[in-house]
């Protein structure tokens, strides 16, 4: 008879009452079971997060991007410092698809958060390491759901990642921020037009020092900008701020946009429907990965879909004829 013991499943109803309570190491466990790849494991975790969902939603959910360099780790270090010490729980997500290819950077990240790093009322996670920017999108937004019934009542959601991760993260979260470098000039040019059309504010950072006649200069820049821009909301015209991450100024003004922003659109019912809007986006696009799953594991197609794979790569059957063929295989 083997000796070996199996270790008993996770009791999902006693992970919600220890993630409620606000237990960090249990919190850290229930994530690593959203993103495990097991069935097993999924099957748990989707269970957990249906328990935990009337505790989550009235959370602060905000959206930070910008270019390597622009100081996005000291930036949010810096912030939520600021914010734990008003008695907030902030909690920092990150999202890098980039992470399979190159290792990612948020273990750097988190290393140059000192404070937070060390700080009772935060809790850093990094992005899953492997998996399409889908996959570890959908994955950041059930860790999201699970910090914010541990009590985190601040959630900050990194973009490590180039491209279309800020696109991502601006559809999960409630306020999304874009951080530039002074002197705009030729970097203005490069900004992609996607980017400036999704901001809710853009904050031009490293405004101290030698580097703050320029960050103004960028500012109006990026003003003018954004005028051409129809923005996103008729309630909120983004706002073009300047700040330094590293001495801490203009952090508090750019706060207090951030609370504008949410009573605003809490008045006028975008918050509401945003908040609704984007939780029937992830249905669809975890509906979509489902589907994708079993069709390519699907041991019924599996021959087929690789031979049509092959003619089509080698030309010889059109990609529309090829879909309709699979199509009819799974019966659509």
């Amino acid at each position: 008879m083997s000796q070996i013991q199996t270790r008993a499943a996770p009791d999902p109803k006693a992970l919600a009452e220890d993630i409620l309570a606000g237990n960090r190491a249990v919190l850290a466990r229930a994530i690593t079971l959203v993103e495990s790849r097991k069935a097993e494991h999924r099957a748990i975790a989707r269970e957990l997060v249906q328990i935990l969902l009337p505790h989550t939603g009235t959370a602060r959910r905000i959206g930070i991007t910008g270019v390597p360099g622009v100081g996005k780790s000291t930036t949010i270090d810096t912030l939520g410092s600021n914010l734990t010490a008003l008695g907030h729980k902030v909690a920092v997500l990150a999202v890098d698809p980039s992470s399979t290819r190159t290792g990612g950077s948020i273990l750097g990240d988190k290393t140059r958060m000192a404070r937070l790093a060390v700080d009772p009322a935060a809790f850093i996670r990094p992005s899953p390491s492997a998996g399409t920017l889908g996959g570890v999108a959908a994955k950041t937004r059930e860790t999201m759901l699970l910090c914010e019934a541990a009590g985190f009542d601040v959630i900050l959601v990194e973009t490590v990642g180039i491209g279309q991760s800020e696109t991502t993260v601006a559809e999960m979260v409630d306020f999304f921020l874009v951080l530039m470098l002074p002197g705009a000039g030729d970097e203005l040019q490069g900004i992609k037009k996607g980017v400036l059309e999704i901001a809710d504010m853009i904050a031009v950072n490293k405004a101290d020092g030698d580097g703050a006649l320029r960050a103004r200069s960028a500012a109006s820049d990026y003003r003018a900008a954004l005028h051409i821009l129809a923005p996103r909301s008729p309630t909120w015209h983004p706002p073009v701020v300047t700040i330094s991450g590293l001495s801490n100024e203009g952090l508090d003004a750019l706060w207090e946009q951030i609370e504008q922003h949410r009573a605003k659109m809490t008045a006028t019912g975008e918050f509401q429907k945003r908040r609704a809007d984007q939780q029937v986006a992830w249905m669809w696009d975890l509906l979509q990965q489902r589907m994708m799953e079993a069709l390519k594991n699907d041991t019924r197609t599996a021959d087929r879909l690789k031979e049509l794979e092959l003619s089509v790569r080698g030309g010889e059957t059109a990609v529309s004829m090829a879909v309709e063929e699979i199509a009819g295989l799974i019966g659509v």
